[in-house]
């Protein structure tokens, strides 16, 4: 996910104040244990479709963004549905109120697939941002997860300095001897509350990337979930989304300068 210095507006106290009226009211509706139909694979009713959400940004002009969604076939790793939208973004961002911003543009793109009646329309999504790990402790991933009613897993590549914990920190902790057989930590913070995780997603990785629960999961699944389909440090469904953002960015702005 790529942000841009320039931004097309600025924030009033006003629209801060119905943000955080609003953070709260969803907040209501958090849904933070395993609330689903399907199981993991072994089962009749397994898990079989999981997508992911992305958000790239021009980098020549600064309010184009390109959203895209992702949908994979969970035990293959194959994409069987992709769509992406281009938008002029007039949100500005606003540390702590990111879905503002990105949510609507992805939430059109999950209701159009819905509309459409297509058979892979994701029993779970992953989100590249946060979720319950998050200042106001309601992120991109928990946005989209209680708007779209959806269970939702957030990926993060950078860690909110939130209850004490921060970047170094997680770091040396998973650098400690007591924890170098371990694949992931518990991120708990100073009041004792348990955040979400950081985990070492492949062999010999050194930056974790950070998990937590969006909506209608628990932390245990969505680690579990995670780790089956990490190829790479980022998982599957976010990377793949990642790339065709990233891509269909560039051939706009190609097609733009040979006009």
């Amino acid at each position: 996910m790529e942000q841009n210095e320039e931004e097309p507006s600025t924030s009033s106290q006003q629209d801060q104040q119905n943000w955080i009226t609003e953070q709260d009211n969803l907040k209501e509706k958090l849904i933070t244990e395993d609330n689903f139909t399907w199981k993991l694979p072994s089962s009749s009713q397994e898990l079989r479709y999981v997508g992911g959400v992305d958000i790239s940004f021009s980098k020549h002009y600064p309010s184009l963004a390109c959203g895209t969604l992702v949908v994979l076939d969970f035990q293959t790793l194959q994409i069987l549905y992709q769509d992406f939208s281009f938008v002029t973004l007039r949100v500005p961002y606003v540390p702590g109120f990111l879905a503002f911003r990105e949510a609507p543009v992805l939430l059109d793109i999950l209701e159009k697939m819905k509309r459409s009646g297509s058979p892979f329309y994701p029993q779970l999504l992953m989100v590249d941002g946060n979720r319950i790990l998050h200042p106001r402790g309601f992120g991109l991933a928990c946005h989209i997860g209680v708007k779209a009613n959806l269970p939702t897993i957030g990926i993060g590549k950078n860690l909110h300095h939130v209850d004490g914990l921060h970047q170094s920190r997680v770091r040396n902790l998973l650098e400690a001897k007591e924890n170098s057989s371990k694949h992931f930590i518990t991120l708990t913070g100073c009041s004792g509350r348990t955040w979400g995780a950081a985990m070492k997603s492949t062999q010999g990785s050194i930056k974790p990337i950070y998990i937590s629960i969006g909506h209608r999961i628990s932390l245990q699944t969505a680690i579990a979930i995670v780790q089956m389909t990490c190829k790479y440090r980022v998982p599957e469904p976010i990377r793949q989304a990642d790339i065709r953002s990233r891509d269909y960015i560039r051939k706009y702005e190609m097609n733009a300068e040979l006009k």
